[in-house]
């Protein structure tokens, strides 16, 4: 091999770069030089992270860098101001309207056990909207007496235990052990199958995401990014926002209302963490294809979440129950973790979920331990520190006092009764239902008015409906309650007469919450609703009633 020669035209081209530089600086002092050089480093940097963040994409960035430039201007931060202001103070009196007053501060002298007790009841009385009627979409998925009187037992009897302190409350660690086993069980699951228990499906998700971003990150990856449809739970966002990752939501197709399998495969790129499937998703109760998503999965190396928080306790057991649907289990090849909620049909107290792994390899990577801490070493198996064993007692109650015969029957009541009103819904002029809701949800829209009037309509006659947007639409989320004599009919009911009066004027002006939808969607600077939903959060804390 030869040197280059000297009189090469690239070390001619290098000369002349240097002689260029030395042009530029030579009336400089060498403090100028080394203050230009690093402001010059600075504002390259700066553009850099700018153009290239890989959090989120550059397009949305800078909308939001404008938006934030004009809220700067006086006049419409003073109108901002104004309007949050007026909402704000709206939202409170909304909420002091239900109460006559609040306890500022702890009484000087606790009341005797009776006194409270007749102050809960007062307190009880507050709540308007019969949910044990079957007027509320999903929320309470079952309120049984028998089974309130099971679990306030339960709870009485496990009231002061906490697994964090698994030496002291054997039986605890037992009963959760014996959760997560039933549950790994249930999804066909094999010995090698792992989990823990969670305080709700948002939780269950974010261990997920942390366990695949922990992966990601040993592998080299700065900003490990989820791939999921837009219908995908909001808790992927907030698993995003948390844990520093990027969430690229892959678009559905319009009539299924799946998620777009050759957009999720356009998506895939190094940065990829997990691919994530919903079983079935919220808006419009669809199953995605789990079985493709998992085929992309296993192409590519990239694990694979199922999101079954909502049917957790209706999947495994369809089939029994005389209705088929996808295989979206650990049956399927590719299927890496699976989230479920034994607080919604399995009818588990509040603040009990699951999370699954196909091995235990994946589960430690959700695992926080902290060797050097002058306390001792602190380790955790998820979220939270100190957990209430109440709760896991309560679930590990509740799953043995159903068994598997019933929830088969609990399922088929539900899913017969979900078929019902969606074949009741379709024949009712003007009204759509969104792709083929297999389980327990329905999405239902329409095309001749806005349906946001019937949500107003069907409000006033005492339902408590989901609102939905991208479309504009209203589900119902089928729980036990709803399979009692009568629910279906009067729901069915309902809607024709409401559907019935809007034709009248298919036109009319929409209010109530038709109008907030509509007022949400057509602002571009989307940090906007953020602020005024911030305004909502802020007032369920409101104690000053005026």
């Amino acid at each position: 091999m030869t040197m280059r020669s000297l009189e090469d035209p690239a070390f001619a081209g290098l000369d002349i770069v240097k002689d260029k530089i030395n042009s530029v600086c030579q009336n400089l002092q060498p403090w100028q030089v080394v203050l230009y050089t690093c402001g010059t480093t600075v504002v390259v940097i700066s553009v850099k992270n700018f153009l290239f963040k890989e959090e989120e994409d550059l397009v949305p960035r800078m909308k939001k860098k404008i938006f934030r430039l004009v809220k700067m201007i006086p006049q419409v931060k003073k109108r901002i101001k104004d309007e949050k202001a007026k909402m704000a103070h709206e939202m409170e009196e909304s909420f002091h309207k239900q109460v006559e007053g609040y306890i500022l501060a702890l009484p000087a002298k606790g009341l005797p056990m009776d006194g409270v007790i007749d102050e809960l009841k007062k307190y009880q009385q507050i709540a308007e909207i019969d949910w044990e009627s079957g007027l509320v979409s999903g929320t309470v998925y079952n309120g049984d007496p028998k089974l309130t009187d099971l679990m306030s037992k339960t709870y009485g009897m496990f009231a002061w235990t906490n697994p964090l302190h698994a030496d002291v409350f054997p039986d605890i660690r037992k009963m959760e052990a014996e959760v997560v086993r039933m549950c790994c069980s249930m999804f066909n699951g094999d010995s090698d199958t792992a989990g823990t228990m969670t305080s709700g499906g948002t939780e269950s998700i974010l261990m997920a995401c942390l366990a695949y971003r922990n992966i990601a990150r040993e592998r080299g990856v700065n900003i490990p990014e989820i791939i999921a449809p837009i219908t995908v739970h909001a808790a992927f966002d907030k698993a995003a926002s948390y844990f520093r990752m990027k969430l690229t939501h892959i678009p559905i197709d319009e009539e299924t209302r799946m998620v777009d399998i050759k957009a999720m495969r356009r998506a895939i790129n190094k940065n990829t963490c997990m691919l994530v499937g919903s079983a079935p998703q919220f808006p419009h109760g669809i199953i995605d294809s789990i079985e493709e998503i998992c085929q992309l999965g296993v192409k590519y190396n990239i694990p694979v979440h199922v999101d079954c928080c909502l049917g957790g306790f209706l999947v495994p057991f369809m089939e029994k129950a005389g209705y088929k649907i996808p295989v979206c289990d650990f049956r399927v090849e590719g299927v890496t973790s699976i989230s479920a909620d034994t607080h919604k049909y399995a009818f588990a107290p509040k603040g009990s979920s699951v999370i699954l792994y196909r091995n235990k390899d994946i589960r430690q990577r959700q695992f926080f331990v902290q060797p050097e801490w002058p306390g001792g070493i602190y380790a955790t198996s998820s979220m939270g520190g100190s957990r209430a064993g109440a709760i896991i007692a309560a679930c590990w109650a509740t799953l043995v006092y159903f068994g598997e015969e019933g929830y088969v029957n609990s399922t088929r009541k539900i899913i017969s009764t979900t078929r019902k009103i969606t074949e009741g819904l379709r024949k009712i002029k003007g009204m759509k239902v969104y792709g083929n809701p297999l389980m327990s949800v329905i999405g239902f829209g329409s095309d001749e008015f806005n349906i946001f009037r019937l949500a107003d309509y069907m409000t006033s006659k005492g339902w408590a409906l989901n609102s939905l947007q991208y479309p504009n639409s209203v589900h119902l989320c089928v729980t036990y309650v709803h399979t009692h004599e009568g629910v279906a009919e009067r729901f069915l009911g309902d809607v024709e007469n409401g559907v019935t009066e809007i034709m009248k004027d298919p036109n009319s002006e929409i209010g109530g919450m038709g109008a907030i939808y509509g007022m949400a969607q057509t602002i571009p600077d989307k940090s906007m609703v953020t602020e005024l939903v911030g305004c909502f959060l802020d007032a369920l804390y409101a104690t000053d009633k005026h």
